[in-house]
């Protein structure tokens, strides 16, 4: 029994350690990037707008609450700077490179450094005042309105559309997903930080 604890105590620690060291923090970063650019090949093309339906929402509010502002952030950019040099990060139902960071997705991408430092900023500080689930919830939601309003403004200036036609284009399709994405992403987070704690 001492000894499963005391196993258990030192998984712990060392997880905890893997998040304060430097070399720790860039071993995320790049987790981080990876597992977003994962998310992203787990798509499906809509025949009436040019954004796909993908996980990359989830992962980028996930990575955010998960390594917190600074790394989250870093991991996006990371993740940006790697699909700009051309390796296959990026949904695969369109071109690579930098030609995708000026494409119609081209919004929602740029939005994903701020969206995950929202949600770390914002999961770190409701903790104080309620669960984990609900700062979770609030985080997700939070961070989710920097990913549909760059991405939404991005697709109607490039395509000049009305705001009727950018609302059936580029939000609505989205929302249902959305919010299962984000109960998802809070309750991932939720385990993963009692688990932690435990």
């Amino acid at each position: 029994m001492q000894s499963a604890a005391s196993t258990q105590l030192g998984l712990t620690q060392r997880t905890g350690s893997l998040q304060d060291s430097l070399s720790g923090k860039v071993i995320l970063v790049v987790a981080a990037s990876v597992f977003v650019a994962i998310c992203a090949h787990l798509s499906i093309p809509l025949p009436f707008t040019p954004v796909p339906l993908t996980l990359q929402n989830f992962a980028v509010i996930l990575v955010g609450m998960m390594l917190g502002p600074v790394a989250g952030f870093s991991a996006m950019v990371l993740y940006l700077a790697e699909g700009a040099m051309g390796l296959p990060v990026f949904t695969p139902h369109s071109v690579g490179g930098v030609a995708h960071l000026l494409g119609p997705n081209a919004g929602y991408l740029f939005s994903y450094p701020l969206a995950a430092a929202t949600a770390g900023w914002v999961v770190r500080l409701m903790q104080r005042v309620t669960s984990r689930f609900r700062s979770g919830l609030v985080a997700a939601t939070v961070a989710s309105a920097p990913i549909f309003i760059l991405g939404a403004g991005w697709l109607a200036h490039l395509l000049h559309l009305s705001a009727s036609a950018t609302w059936t284009m580029a939000i609505a399709p989205f929302l249902p997903g959305e919010v299962v994405k984000i109960m998802a992403a809070a309750g991932i987070f939720s385990s993963v930080q009692r688990w932690r704690r435990s």
